[in-house]
């Protein structure tokens, strides 16, 4: 998972909900430009370099429950990746204004050396010896790594309003690119040169990536203070129905959103589905959530944010029941790993432009940081709830696997309906 990636800001059709009106100034942007681009650039860097690991987690999950973690149950190992999302959302509510008072200058580094540092102390971890995983991968990781994200998201919106859907679904793409490229890299040197120096070798592309993105990235738009603690959480979204009934959505989606990719691939082994493609299917799900991520960014500036987000979700629980559920062979799972990929891929990176829509612009970081807390339990319980029904290692707990995230990802578009039916009742209205 990010899912994670789900950080993008709010595009251009941001909204002031509050009775009284409240007088901004009217910030022009260059949409593009040299240094624009470059910004997306090294943000798609960072996020291949942070979300890339992240989504990569399902090739460690397979790689612990067979050998190196194999006295835990599913259910412990995955706390480990759900753990590094949980701590990304969280600290999000401080980097965020961090990154409003410092920019870049401190955060990607921060994030950078975090990052590395948290890599090279998992080469050094133990078989069975769960704790040390959880310190370096899952804690470290997940604390350090929103140092790069949140700020990689933020510069970009400095540079973009009318195209920045699409400019951030760009960015969040990266994320995907290293969901493929990463999980056939590890799969592979775990059997070839151990799993210290693969991980090792992860952490020097994370490195690489960092530092190519400090070199051609800078902010734009001056620096403001740091905020007094009470105003980084805002609450008062919750009194919105609107922005209620889309985090409660939210949460329900989540709990299941990840479940493909922490165990389709156990799931084919189950089936006997030859090595030659079962290694392929997380990389399957990133790279077509690539795709996804990009268009559903370009179609959401152009009809509406829930517009999109609303049937893309509800198919992406259905396929689970419909095609991940009765999949027995080779054929139906890459069908289902390419369609899920694609239509989860548009949640991702619509979600928080979402939030953005319904917010008042001058809340939008509260709200969008705060929106995110139970997003946080969400993920953190999601995929363990979905190890919880694997104890023998058979078909039929793999399938409840299935139908775990297909519910509760329908469940959670319907809300997002109910979101969309407040918003405005007409149907055609761009929202």
């Amino acid at each position: 998972m990010s899912q994670t990636d789900t950080l993008s800001t709010a595009s251009a059709n941001e909204i002031e909900i509050n009775k009284s009106p409240v007088v901004t100034a009217e910030v022009e942007y260059p949409e593009g430009g040299l240094h624009g681009w470059l910004a997306v650039a090294g943000s798609f860097l960072v996020y291949f370099a942070s979300f890339g690991v992240i989504n990569s987690f399902g090739a460690f999950q397979t790689f612990y429950l067979d050998d190196y973690l194999s006295n835990y149950t599913a259910m412990v190992i995955a706390f480990i990746g759900a753990l590094q999302i949980t701590l990304l959302y969280v600290f999000g509510i401080i980097t965020g204004p961090l990154f409003d008072a410092l920019g870049l200058k401190y955060l990607y580094p921060t994030g950078a050396l975090g990052s590395v540092l948290s890599l090279v102390a998992l080469s050094f971890t133990h078989p069975q010896q769960i704790w040390q995983q959880f310190l370096s991968q899952g804690v470290l990781f997940g604390i350090v790594v929103g140092f790069g994200t949140y700020p990689a998201l933020a510069v970009v919106g400095q540079y973009f309003k009318a195209k920045r859907a699409l400019a951030m679904g760009i960015v969040a793409a990266g994320s995907s690119v290293g969901g493929v490229c990463l999980p056939i890299m590890v799969s592979r040197l775990f059997r070839t040169i151990g799993f210290a120096w693969t991980v090792r070798v992860a952490a020097l592309l994370t490195l690489f990536c960092y530092a190519v993105a400090i070199l051609i990235s800078r902010t734009r738009l001056p620096r403001k203070p740091l905020p007094k603690p009470q105003q980084l959480v805002d609450f008062g979204g919750f009194k919105d129905p609107r922005y209620l009934t889309l985090a409660i959505g939210s949460v329900l989606v989540n709990l299941g959103l990840y479940s493909p990719y922490y165990y389709i691939e156990p799931y084919a082994i189950q089936y006997g589905v030859s090595p030659s493609i079962h290694v392929y299917l997380l990389s399957m799900i990133n790279g077509l959530s690539f795709f996804g991520r990009i268009i559903g960014g370009q179609l959401a500036d152009r009809y509406g944010r829930l517009n999109i987000l609303c049937p893309s979700t509800l198919l992406s629980g259905v396929l689970c029941l419909a095609l991940w559920l009765p999949s027995q062979g080779p054929v139906p799972l890459v069908i289902f790993a390419c369609a899920y990929g694609f239509f989860s891929g548009i949640f991702i990176s619509v979600i928080s432009a979402a939030v953005g829509q319904i917010s008042p612009v001058e809340r939008l970081g509260a709200r969008i940081g705060t929106f995110s807390l139970p997003t946080a339990i969400a993920t953190l319980v999601g995929t363990p709830i979905g190890g919880a029904f694997v104890k023998a290692g058979t078909r039929d707990e793999y399938h409840h696997i299935a139908v775990f995230a297909g519910v509760t990802i329908v469940a959670g578009s319907a809300f997002l309906y109910v979101s969309r039916i407040l918003s405005s009742r007409d149907l055609k209205a761009k929202w």
